[in-house]
């Protein structure tokens, strides 16, 4: 009942939404942009509603809700950009979202991040840039699994021309297995926050 009336209260509002910015392209193009942009923030807030409050209503398995544009799994949420940035710059991207690089705990988790990846390359929260030792970004220390990385990896490598420095971050590889790269290449990332629980 609380879904219904609620769904009914959105249709609504995109409906009026929809009208009165359809009404503006008479008006002036300077008026219409102004009255797009301020309507812009409430059509998302609604979308992003139609999305999680069935979700959480639905008695999934899943444990909680998640942001549009971000996969739930478990208890967490994970966003797969689709823009590359470093890898401070990626870091910086997922903390001015509440997230951090990902950091991968379990086998049922890889699993799923690869699923999501392969054969791309995405920046993880994990680095040896700071202490000479890999730690992830919430600084608990990894332990090197060799089944996880690309053979020969990591190698800080300083023959690749991208300044000073060898490779101090890592990334999933084409394959699904991590590799060491220079921290300044521009790659793909993958954010991680705890679900929105209902």
């Amino acid at each position: 009942r609380l879904w219904d009336s609620l769904s009914k209260n959105v249709a609504l509002l995109k409906c009026s939404l929809e009208r009165i910015i359809n009404n503006s392209t008479s008006t002036e193009p300077h008026h219409h942009s102004i009255i797009t942009a301020r309507l812009h923030t409430p059509v998302h807030l609604f979308t992003c509603l139609s999305v999680c409050v069935p979700v959480c209503l639905s008695g999934s398995r899943e444990d909680g809700c998640c942001p549009l544009d971000w996969k739930l799994f478990g208890s967490s949420c994970y966003f797969f950009s689709a823009s590359t940035l470093s890898w401070n710059k990626s870091r910086d991207w997922c903390e001015s979202h509440q997230s951090h690089l990902i950091i991968l705990t379990n086998d049922k988790e890889w699993d799923f991040v690869t699923h999501q990846t392969i054969p791309e390359l995405f920046w993880v929260g994990l680095s040896d840039g700071r202490t000479g030792r890999w730690e992830w970004v919430n600084q608990n220390p990894y332990t090197i699994d060799r089944r996880r990385w690309v053979p020969g990896q990591p190698n800080s490598w300083t023959g690749h021309g991208l300044g000073p420095g060898d490779e101090d971050c890592a990334h999933l590889h084409r394959s699904g297995r991590l590799n060491d790269a220079h921290c300044s290449k521009p790659m793909r990332y993958i954010c991680q926050k705890h679900s929105l629980r209902p």
